[in-house]
């Protein structure tokens, strides 16, 4: 795998709402993702931006719900996983197997980041990080988690979250789209991000 690989192309913009494109739909998705993962094993450039463009937004959204809502530490891990998926992914049996292995290696970042933390925790007496997000047994139930979230917030804030995180707009881009400025959507974003993070913590108290 190149160093153009490795730079992780964004994902192919949809103004779609998050809540409604999230999960892949049915089809040849076996078959494309048995041929994804061969190609990638060969060193596809192609196929790793398929499969990147192809995934990056349903594990992005898992990731968002394991971080608790820490939209960096989402990021990192998803970055973290298809490096690991260009490296080490060789073969899938279909589609659920794939995207079963790859959610795995991005819970596994996740929770290496949460030990990291308690560890740092003990030592200089920071307040204890929550447990990650692993006692929720499925991913769906997780996905369906961010979707309850999403929908318990203004629907303006929600537009907003969605369009930044979901479909990669830029500020500019958002600006355009609410007649605003960049500097006002920083703001706006930074408002929503509270709202949804304490949204997805109600939530996953919910479920212990």
């Amino acid at each position: 795998m190149t160093a153009a690989v490795m730079s992780l192309p964004l994902p192919v913009k949809d103004h779609r709402p998050a809540v409604e494109t999230a999960r892949f739909q049915p089809g040849n998705a076996d078959a494309d993702a048995r041929r994804l993962a061969a190609a990638i094993a060969r060193g596809d450039e192609t196929a790793f931006r398929e499969f990147y463009e192809g995934y990056h937004r349903r594990l992005f959204r898992l990731a968002l719900v394991l971080s608790y809502g820490d939209e960096i530490l989402a990021q990192d891990a998803v970055q973290a996983a298809f490096i690991i998926a260009a490296k080490k992914l060789r073969a899938a049996e279909n589609a659920a197997h794939l995207w079963n292995w790859l959610a795995r290696v991005t819970r596994q970042q996740i929770t290496k980041y949460w030990k990291q933390r308690r560890r740092e925790a003990v030592v200089i007496g920071m307040a204890e990080p929550p447990d990650c997000a692993g006692y929720v047994d499925t991913d769906s139930a997780l996905e369906e988690c961010l979707d309850s979230a999403l929908l318990a917030m203004p629907e303006d804030d929600r537009k907003v979250v969605e369009w930044f995180y979901f479909d990669r707009l830029s500020h500019r881009e958002i600006a355009d789209l609410l007649n605003a400025t960049p500097k006002a959507v920083s703001s706006r974003l930074e408002r929503a991000r509270t709202k949804l993070r304490s949204a997805i913590v109600q939530k996953l108290s919910h479920e212990t």
